[in-house]
């Protein structure tokens, strides 16, 4: 899989685009590490609000179908308006669910992590996946030992640490596609 040199001319020429871009990225993800309550408040509202609306998407293809088709559709629909309605009346028990699901995945993934780094054992590079099995399994752990309470914050902090690396992700192109541009650095 080469450089796709048409995509890496035009990153180039909106160096300053992907720089801006970066920047606004992280100083939302520094700001939402300091509201993790309200981060995850706002991200678990606005997807029980993307879960109701589907819901009336599928209310409405519901009724297009006959049969058996229409009662399973109907019942889909039906859950997902349900769960739609829940996470925006019920937004921190919402968000206190989703945390203990979070947390459950990342011990379950972990552990398939470190299955996979014991299998491996002896390929360069298998310590990593199994310290990141390890990490994953200690995370999980860390927000199950503080559940609920973790319910309040985890989404918010994933969220916001998401958009720091993100944005310095979007920082560092732009850099290198500022080099580019200037001929430090030539494909």
């Amino acid at each position: 899989m080469g450089l796709d040199v048409e995509a890496m001319n035009e990153i180039s020429r909106r160096w300053g685009w992907f720089l801006f871009i970066g920047i606004i990225m992280v100083i939302l993800g520094t700001v939402g590490i300091g509201a993790t309550f309200a981060l995850t408040a706002v991200t678990v509202k606005f997807f029980g609000y993307l879960i109701l609306i589907g819901g009336g998407f599928q209310l409405m293809d519901a009724f297009r179908h006959k049969g058996w088709s229409l009662v399973s559709k109907l019942l889909i629909a039906l859950l997902y308006i349900a769960v739609g309605f829940f996470m925006i009346k019920n937004t921190m028990l919402a968000a206190a669910t989703l945390t203990l699901f979070i947390a459950w995945s990342l011990i379950a993934i972990g552990i398939m992590r470190l299955i996979v780094a014991f299998k491996i054992k002896g390929v360069p590079g298998w310590v990593w996946t199994l310290i990141s099995g390890i990490a994953s399994i200690v995370l999980g752990i860390m927000i199950l030992n503080s559940w609920p309470v973790s319910g309040m914050w985890v989404i918010g902090m994933f969220v916001a640490i998401e958009l720091i690396f993100n944005g310095w992700g979007m920082i560092m192109l732009g850099l290198a596609a500022k080099k580019m541009r200037s001929g430090d650095i030539r494909l």
